[in-house]
């Protein structure tokens, strides 16, 4: 869409990084707001019957204010997600009975944290321990205990495609399975939780560390009897979201109910150690996948059977397999496929939307059962994959499992990548390391995605620009920013379409007061959806100015072009009117509705990027340890607005996905106790732990967006992990190792290579 001198599709410096750089920048714990701060009391058992929580010595503590169990705060369950049994809902304060480690027993109240931390390590918890278990697969089996009273089994979700045909892989040259795992992930996201509720009458004012204002306002208010109109929510500066920020926390509730209760502002910061309990966490399935090929290459079927951890109290990650059904077919040419998954309630942290939520899983699972099919038929990975892709002709395409693509050259980034990768020279590399017995095992992974963004109606979104007496502009947009250069995007969208300087651009977000509405930042939408709507309103503007400009210039509204700050008559820039100027004349002349516009974009349908990965990994024979040596990423998120943005998209996705691959894992012992609940255990990598990524782009626009944008954020996650999974195993595989789990640690690695 850029003209000729456009600054669309440029490296353009970020507006947000000086405030960022500098620490200039306000987070929820650095509002100066005088307030009592709350702190929870968390259950250490993973499930047990309440007997008994005894507050008295905690009232009597120095500064506190106010202690609150299940007997004295009453308030309904929360329903985490609409297509959940009701009687899963979980209750702010524990009733009854606990269900994970870190549920809710008590919140103290105090002048300080310190004091209403002393306070809360003085309730006394009576536990009557019940059975617990964390083994998503052991919840499935039949003679499982079943977690939920009244329930006739642990399953809270199921979908399937309904593939009532014969076997998918019947004649087949070979058939491979694989059982699967993508294992649990914390966020961890910079800045934890935390939020400040301010009571005012019967309204509030509620700041939070959240990515959907909007959303949060909509849960939060029906939960403490407001009426959303009376609930401002605010997202100040946000440190880190990855989607466990996206939705309302009980421990929200509990602080805004609070502050109702005392009638005065209370506070809470969230510490990491809890923020590794309490917070949304991701991943967590297990796909035992089979696939059918002919010798030539050609796949016959895909069959999956997946289940996937809900945790304690099922929320938006007990539906995740929706996603992870409708990217099953991937970028290939699947003739048959037949996925059936199932969620099920463990004694854990619950599960939420994580960076990709659901597609990463399909990714995983397809692109590491077709490098076993390839090892089984001897052919090189990449050449099964260009044997298989979708052809451009074939879109916009509705799959075998419903998704609706628009657009993809698949063929296009393998090749990009396989070029930049020095594909071949690295294979002949790893020949000769084989035929020498090099201690130093050479992996080369390869991996193709395509993904979902704006998915499930998340295409619709809120902006509105309007042009300020002093002709700089304003505009809001629906969508919540926490680093992804939201201000930069927007403000060269409104820069190329009026003329007005970046800096002149005053972008608001994230506070329903002053924004409309919107569904905040989830499923990598913020340009396609959110850009899409200021570009269109920029737009409406722009002809609202060219008329009064016409009028004032004394020539024709075809003839009004933009100049830098103002509108002027085509070949004559001096003849030119300011958009301050402009903008007192439409106050004069009394022009309906001003030199502004406010819209709900509808992109009519999701939008699909795609790419394709390499990663070259090399593993110690000796002590099973992974380095990995490159890893080169072409991804494709349709026209690109600002490089820039999309690179350093691009290269917080691909650390977060190799950090599951070789290290991220959240566990639990035997009795569903958490045994990461601390940075000392939970193994995450810091930059000295990874190359410096190589990553470049094709663009394949999208026909359901004026920017033919697609999203990025998520796309790095989505494509590195597969490939650095199947770098692993494929330095090992000679070998005689068919599989090693995720994540490839060196105890994984090393026990794979003894077992053979």
């Amino acid at each position: 869409m850029a003209a000729q001198g456009s600054i669309l599709g440029n490296a353009v410096t970020r507006k947000e990084d000086p405030g960022l750089l500098t620490g200039a920048n306000d987070y929820v714990d650095d509002l100066d707001i005088d307030s009592v701060q709350i702190v929870f009391v968390r259950s250490t058992m993973a499930h047990a019957s309440l007997l008994g929580v005894d507050t008295s010595e905690a009232v009597n503590m120095p500064g506190v204010v106010a202690v609150y169990t299940a007997d004295n705060l009453s308030m309904d369950a929360v329903n985490q997600s609409e297509f959940m049994d009701p009687s899963m809902n979980r209750p702010p304060l524990a009733v009854g009975r606990v269900r994970f480690v870190g549920d809710i027993v008590a919140a103290v109240v105090a002048e300080s944290h310190s004091q209403a931390v002393d306070a809360a390590e003085q309730v006394i918890v009576d536990y009557d321990p019940l059975p617990a278990n964390a083994d998503i697969e052991a919840a499935l089996g039949d003679d499982a205990d079943v977690l939920w009273e009244g329930a006739e089994s642990n399953v809270c979700f199921a979908i399937g495609n309904e593939y009532d045909g014969p076997d998918v892989n019947e004649g087949a040259d070979a058939v491979v399975s694989q059982r699967i795992v993508t294992q649990r992930l914390a966020g961890v996201p910079m800045e934890p939780n935390g939020c400040v509720a301010i009571p005012e009458g019967d309204s509030m004012t509620f700041y939070a560390s959240t990515q959907a204002a909007h959303g949060l306002r909509d849960g939060l208010a029906p939960s403490i009897g407001l009426e959303p109109e009376n609930l401002r929510v605010i997202a100040p500066w946000v440190g880190g979201g990855f989607g466990p920020k996206a939705g309302l926390y009980i421990e929200q509730i509990l602080c805004a109910k609070a502050a109702q209760e005392l009638n005065q502002p209370v506070k809470w910061t969230e510490q990491r150690g809890e923020n590794m309990l309490s917070m949304a966490q991701g991943r967590a399935m297990v796909m035992n996948a089979e696939l059918g090929v002919n010798n030539d290459g050609s796949i016959v079927g895909l069959k999956a059977r997946v289940v996937a951890d809900a945790g304690a109290y099922p929320a938006i990650g007990a539906i995740l397999p929706m996603l992870t059904m409708q990217l099953s077919q991937a970028v290939y040419n699947i003739p048959a496929i037949d996925f059936f998954a199932q969620s099920v309630v463990t004694n854990t942290t619950f599960i939420g939307a994580y960076r990709g939520a659901g597609r990463p899983e399909a990714t995983q699972m397809v692109e590491r059962i077709l490098d076993k099919a390839a090892n089984a038929i001897g052919m090189d990975p990449a050449e099964l994959r260009r044997k298989n892709y979708l052809q451009p002709d074939a879109f916009p395409l509705t799959t075998l499992v419903g998704a609706n693509y628009d657009s993809g050259e698949y063929e296009r980034s393998l090749d990009a990548v396989l070029e930049a990768s020095g594909y071949a020279d690295l294979r002949a590399e790893q020949t000769r390391r084989r035929e020498s017995d090099d201690p130093k095992l050479l992996g080369i992974g390869v991996s193709s995605y395509v993904e979902v963004t704006a998915p499930i109606g998340l295409h619709v979104e809120y902006g509105s620009c309007e042009i300020n007496d002093d002709g700089s502009a304003t505009i809001k947009v629906g969508t919540s920013s926490h680093g992804q250069g939201h201000d930069t995007a927007f403000s060269m969208i409104v820069n190329d379409v009026l003329g007005i300087p970046m800096d002149e651009v005053n972008h608001v977000d994230a506070d329903t007061q002053e924004v409309a509405r919107g569904a905040g930042t989830l499923g990598s939408r913020s340009l396609q959806a959110g850009g899409s709507a200021i570009y269109e309103a920029s737009q409406v503007v722009l002809e609202k100015g060219k008329q009064l400009a016409a009028s004032l210039l004394e020539a024709s509204a075809e003839d009004i072009v933009v100049g830098e700050g103002a509108l002027q008559v085509a070949g004559v820039p001096a003849k030119s009117i300011s958009w301050a100027d402009l903008a007192s004349a439409a106050v004069e002349q009394e022009v309906e509705g001003g030199l502004a516009h406010e819209l709900d974009f509808d992109g009519t349908d999701a939008t699909y990027p795609f790419g394709s990965h390499v990663a070259v990994v090399e593993i110690d024979r000796e002590t099973g340890h992974v380095e990995l040596l490159r890893h080169i990423a072409v991804d494709d998120c349709g026209t690109i607005l600002n490089p820039m943005l999309v690179n350093g998209q691009q290269h917080g996705g691909i650390a977060q996905g190799i950090a599951q691959a070789l290290w991220e894992h959240v566990q639990y012992d035997e009795d569903a106790n958490p045994i990461t609940a601390s940075l000392m255990d939970y193994l995450m990598p810091s930059a000295a732990e990874l190359p410096s990524f190589e990553v470049s782009n094709t663009e394949t626009a999208s026909p359901r967006n004026p920017l033919g944008a697609k999203g990025i954020g998520e796309s790095g996650t989505i494509g590195s992990t597969p490939a650095v999974h199947n770098a692993v195993c494929d330095a090992v595989a000679h070998l005689g190792v068919e599989h090693v789990d995720m994540p490839c640690t060196p105890q994984a690695v090393w026990q794979a290579l003894q077992s053979v």
